[in-house]
């Protein structure tokens, strides 16, 4: 730990100081050489050390190519680029509106494995300002050389870099505003009354509320002594809630050295408004981030990385949000005033002004004997917490150049060392709450007594609690070749060894990827291309003599623009076909280590004996032996095809894929006599074998279109996915066969078939026997699919694609309108085809739940008709409240996920300056959502509540 920290500091200070230290100057100012890639592929002599990279280079698998050589199942984003048009708070921000295959997940695959310029680091640790492109590794043949765990896809994301150019220094300022979309809608105090009394009738149950006392609460004469507290009202809450940030990059080099630094600060503020949420509620990260590329000599460079992160997130020690959508609203008032205390009575104004946490100086902290403990006492008094994460990040790279030994042959090697560390720091104080008893004999409401509840004590003692930490080491070394023969002929080869281990508290295994590899790659002309990647996998979770995998892959491309028939083309200016298919090992959805043991458990098995009170230990078997257990794979064909037509007008991309996932590893229970696993005592003989199957398929496209009309650039982008997945097979044996997993979306959605609801308990006689418990009147009945006259979980049916991978089609539109120095850009991205349940607290109320807006509407013997709930109990009401069709909706949608207005300021004004370049700009994001549930899609239950974002933001160069 401590020698990370030094050798970033050195890093970065080292960085800072290049300058200074005679490193940056011109390269006009050291002898150039040849280029690199001199005709026939033969090497003259230099003493450069840099090629300047292609700006269409894209960073593939431990390897950069050029943007039109792409085997096929890739994406790339210039998120440097996008950043002058729209600025963005978070590394994968609409990346699903921006990149084709990209939903959140890769083709319906969920768990891809994020690498940051090649070592598996969190996406959530780097900034929009410090990435210079994101590339997402799809298919089979762009994986296969970085093993095991990037079997599901790969998102990597490239830093920047310095370059051989004079330093420059850029800044960029953001302030900007949340505002809340919408907040959950409770009903108040005398309507919740009400309706619980409307409960306890349907229950056969005495009215608990008197209607003067539902008249008193509906008065809002005296909100101490009748409360009706509404957490998201303006005495809470603000308006809305602020965002900071500052970033500062120092860029330059020569042809010698590069270098980069980027300097980073945010903050976040909160929606809360009052204690200790005023001062201590919110986040602010400070980042820092630098590397260094330098040639030693002819034969040897090197660069060195460093990054160090700083989080620290600040909260109250109550959950506010959690109270909200909980707490009904006349339990009591989070305030008693002292000034309503009798002013005769002098034991319980002694009482109140000997309290240590008299708020505002003139109340008591309220609650009752059910609610001692509370989120609005919680926030005054009981103290705050801090979140403290800290992230330090190091790597470091040789690069050979063996052409001396063989023409076009590099050797390559490079190690990283990550440390990540997070604590929570918290002051947590004690505090007594005050129940007020009230009367009125006066002519006027008075505090008669105090009931105290608990008692005020603050320790002052820091608490450190929820300690953990993570650790990555990562390393790569391989042999590349790169030549060119007779112009035409352009060879590749990559050999080389890669592996990576995290460990992590409280976790006993680490998680290891370890695999050879082996590129190898040609193409003719850059018309016709063939690519073969594969791995030798290892994986320490299956028996000794299965550790070791191969996972071969192939791509094919050929350039149909180059050919005879296509060539010179007024229409076609490029057109690029591909074909890729591969089987790739896994050990990704093998979810424990040993699984392929059997194993006897002493401690897990305790049993009472015939004699009384007698506790027996057993030994018992929890799995039997598979020494023939095997890696799940990954089988996969896709096709591409890439072009642009009619002078780049339109470039497009497309690509297709079938992928199928053999052999994943279950206990098939089905497959084994039922003697060999009992449920009392817990005893199984069963082993874990390579039986379930899966299968994705669908398309992902991107067409992009650029004209100039009328002196404004236009440019309209196009992005999108669709999928499809399915379980080809599973160890299942129903009753049923419309019961069958096997043949449904991966991401099924199963439940009843609601018939609406009962009318009379005539109806309840005439209809199949509920098993969920006693039925009445206004209760929802439900379709007996096999007709054996009782409704129970075998009458669940398929409902509907629940979208957990990523909706099944998800495309993103985005407009881009240049006029002079002033630039649009429009981004909407569309979400369609899944499902969900409304089965939160706010649609699933009974029993002493606390009552929102949809109880309105509910059933009634006069509603009946038009109904659109079930009837209100104070009981448990599980025949309602299961996943069936009645509670499912659309999540379709479509949002205006970000509009930019930018504003460069002309060269012209600074070219004698300290300035060299000065723009502004004005966004929102998460402007608008059109669906046919919008309500319900942005509401937050429990949470903090999602919101617009309003940003101001000045970049400039120096």
């Amino acid at each position: 730990m401590k020698q990370i920290k030094i050798i970033s500091a050195i890093c970065l200070f080292i960085a800072s100081l290049l300058p200074a230290m005679g490193w940056a100057q011109s390269a006009r100012q050291i002898k150039k050489g040849t280029t690199l890639a001199p005709k026939g592929g033969e090497r003259q002599q230099e003493d450069t050390v840099f090629v300047k990279p292609r700006v269409d280079s894209v960073q593939v698998a431990f390897r950069k190519v050029a943007q039109r050589d792409l085997p096929g199942g890739i994406s790339v984003l210039n998120l440097s680029q996008l950043m002058e048009k729209n600025y963005s708070t978070s590394s994968l921000e609409n990346l699903d509106a921006l990149l084709p295959g990209f939903t959140g997940n890769i083709w319906g695959m969920s768990g891809y494995l994020v690498l940051v310029d090649g070592i598996p680091r969190d996406a959530n640790n780097i900034m929009p300002t410090e990435i210079d492109q994101v590339t997402v590794l799809k298919g089979v043949n762009a994986v296969a050389l970085y093993g095991s765990r990037a079997a599901k896809g790969v998102l990597y994301i490239t830093t920047k870099r310095g370059g051989d150019f004079a330093q420059k220094v850029s800044v960029r300022a953001n302030t900007g505003l949340n505002v809340p979309k919408s907040y959950p809608q409770y009903l108040g105090s005398a309507e919740y009354m009400t309706l619980y009394n409307e409960a306890r009738r349907n229950d056969g149950l005495p009215e608990l509320y008197s209607q003067q006392t539902i008249y008193n609460y509906a008065s809002g004469s005296n909100p101490y002594r009748y409360p009706n507290v509404d957490y998201y009202s303006s005495d809470y809450l603000k308006n809305s809630y602020g965002r900071n940030d500052f970033t500062a990059e120092i860029s330059g080099g020569n042809a010698r050295t590069h270098y980069y630094t980027n300097l980073g600060y945010w903050s976040v503020g909160s929606l809360l408004n009052f204690g200790e949420a005023e001062k201590n509620n919110g986040a602010n990260r400070f980042n820092v981030r630098g590397n260094i590329d330098v040639k030693l000599n002819k034969m040897i460079s090197l660069n060195v990385d460093a990054t160090a992160s700083f989080y620290t997130g600040k909260g109250v020690n109550a959950d506010y949000w959690g109270s909200a959508a909980t707490v009904r609203p006349y339990r009591f008032a989070p305030l008693i005033p002292i000034n309503m205390i009798e002013p005769g009575d002098a034991a319980s104004l002694a009482q109140a002004n000997n309290s240590s946490n008299i708020i505002n100086g003139g109340y008591l902290l309220g609650g009752s004997q059910l609610d001692q403990s509370n989120a609005f006492a919680g926030i005054y008094a009981g103290g705050f917490n801090k979140n403290v994460s800290r992230q330090f990040q190091f790597n470091t790279g040789i690069n050979f150049d063996l052409n001396s030994l063989m023409q076009g042959l590099t050797f390559k090697t490079m190690l990283a060392v990550d440390y990540s560390s997070a604590f929570n720091q918290s002051y947590n104080n004690t505090y007594s709450v005050y129940e007020a008893a009230w009367n009125n004999y006066a002519g006027i409401d008075q505090i008669s007594s105090l009931t105290k509840y608990g008692n005020d004590a603050r320790s002052g003692v820091q608490n450190v609690s929820g300690s953990a930490y993570r650790q990555t080491i990562s390393f790569s070394g391989q042999f590349n070749y790169n030549r060119t023969f007779k112009e035409k002929h352009n060879v590749t080869g990559t050999l080389l060894g890669y592996g990576f281990n995290i460990s992590e508290s409280s976790v006993y295994h680490a998680t290891n990827n370890a695999n050879l590899g082996l590129q190898l790659g040609y193409n003719y002309d850059h018309r016709y291309y063939a690519d073969f990647s594969s791995a030798y996998v290892y994986s320490a979770k299956l028996p000794l003599a299965n550790r070791g995998a191969f996972s071969p892959t192939l791509s094919l491309g050929w350039r149909l623009s180059e050919e005879a028939f296509l060539k010179g083309s007024a229409v076609v200016d490029n057109l690029k076909i591909t074909a890729s298919a591969g089987i790739l090992n896994t050990d990704l959805d093998i979810n424990n280590y040993n699984l392929y043991q059997g194993y006897y458990t002493y401690n897990d098995a305790a049993w009472y004996s015939w004699r009384d009170g007698g506790l027996v230990h057993t030994f018992d078997k929890r799995r039997g032996d598979n020494p023939d257990l095997k890696y799940p794979q990954r089988r996969e064909i896709n096709l591409g095809i890439e072009g642009s037509l009619y002078k780049n007008l339109i470039n497009f991309t497309a690509s297709l894929f079938f992928d199928q996932t053999k052999g994943n590893v279950v206990q098939p229970g089905i497959l084994y006599p039922s003697y060999l696993t009992t449920g009392w005592p817990v005893y199984s003989d069963i082993p874990f074998a390579n039986y379930d199957n899966d299968q994705r398929q669908g398309a992902d496209f991107g067409i992009k279109m650029n004209k100039k009309i009328g002196g404004i650039d236009w440019s309209l982008g196009l992005n999108g996915t669709y999928y499809e997945t399915k379980a080809t097979k599973r160890a299942e044996s129903y009753e049923f066969a419309y019961l069958n997993r096997a043949g449904k979306p991966l991401d099924a959605i199963w439940g009843l078939e609601n018939l609406g609801f009962f009318s009379s308990t005539a109806d309840i006689a005439s209809s199949p026997a509920q098993s969920f418990g006693e039925v009445k009147p206004g209760d929802l009945k439900y379709k007996d699919q096999n007709g054996d006259g009782i409704i129970d979980t075998r009458d669940e049916v398929y409902l509907g694609k629940g979208g957990w991978l990523g909706a099944p089609l998800t495309f993103g539109v985005n407009l881009t309108a240049k006029w002079k120095n002033l630039t649009l850009f429009v981004l909407g991205t569309g979400r369609y085809g899944a499902k969900a349940m409304r089965n939160s607290s706010y649609f699933w109320v009974d029993g002493e739940d606390k009552y929102s807006i949809v109880v309105r509407d509910r059933w009634t013997p006069q509603t009946q008709s038009t109904a659109l709930y079930p009837r209100l109990t104070t009981a448990n009401s599980d025949n309602n409240f299961r996943s069936s069709d009645f509670w499912l909706y659309s999540t379709s949608r479509f949002d205006l996920s970000k509009v930019q207005l930018s504003y460069q300021f002309p060269a012209s004004l600074f070219q004698k300056g300290f300035v060299r370049e000065l723009g502004m700009y004005v966004s929102g994001m998460n402007l608008l959502t059109i669906a046919p549930e919008r309500e319900i899609l942005e509401l937050n239950i429990s949470s903090s509540p999602q919101t617009r974002f309003y940003n101001l933001g000045v970049k400039a160069m120096f």
